[in-house]
C-alpha cells in the first residue's frame, strides 16, 4: 500500500487521538480506580460548624457516587483547621468512620510546627492523620493532578 499525505495525515490522528484517549483514562488514584469524581475538601479554619460540615459533605458525597469506591475524596487541613486532626477532637468516631470508607485525612505539617513554635509544645495528631509539609502546596498540586477543589 502507497502511502500519501492524506494517508498519512490520518494515522497521525488516529495516533493522537487514541494518545489522549489514554491520558483521559489515568488513574488518579490507585487506590479508587472506579472513582467517577475526585475531590479535595479543604479546612482551614477551627470553627466546629465548619468541621462538621466538612464531614457532612465528605459522607453525602461517598454516597451520591455510589459508595465509596466511586468517590475518592481527601480532606487537607491547614492553618487553624488542623484541629479537627487533633487527638481528643469531638468528631473522631466521624473521622473514623469516613477513613473506613477510603477518605483520607491530610495535616499541614508547616502548621504544626508553627503551633509547637508558638506554644513550646507539639500538639497531639488524631491517627489518622496523614502528614504533608506544606497543605496549600498538597492541594494545589492535587488539583492539577485532576482532584476538583470544594471549600466549604
Amino acid at each position: 500500500m502507497k502511502l500519501n499525505n492524506f494517508n498519512v495525515w490520518l494515522i497521525a490522528v488516529l495516533v493522537l487521538a487514541s494518545s489522549v484517549n489514554l491520558q483521559a483514562e489515568e488513574v488518579l488514584n490507585e487506590d479508587k480506580p472506579f472513582a467517577k469524581a475526585h475531590i479535595i475538601l479543604q479546612l482551614s479554619d477551627a470553627d466546629p460548624e465548619k468541621q462538621a460540615t466538612v464531614l457532612d459533605i465528605a459522607n453525602n458525597l461517598t454516597k451520591h457516587y455510589g459508595g465509596p469506591d466511586m468517590a475518592d475524596i481527601e480532606i487537607i487541613t491547614f492553618g487553624s483547621g488542623i484541629d479537627l486532626l487533633l487527638k481528643g477532637n469531638p468528631n473522631e468516631k466521624r473521622i473514623s468512620s469516613l477513613v473506613d470508607n477510603g477518605i483520607k485525612f491530610y495535616i499541614c505539617m508547616n502548621t504544626v510546627l508553627t503551633r509547637e513554635r508558638r506554644t513550646g509544645k507539639r500538639p497531639e495528631l488524631s491517627q489518622h492523620a496523614i502528614g504533608v509539609q506544606t497543605g496549600v502546596a498538597f492541594m494545589v498540586d492535587e488539583i492539577h493532578r485532576g482532584y476538583t477543589l470544594v471549600r466549604p
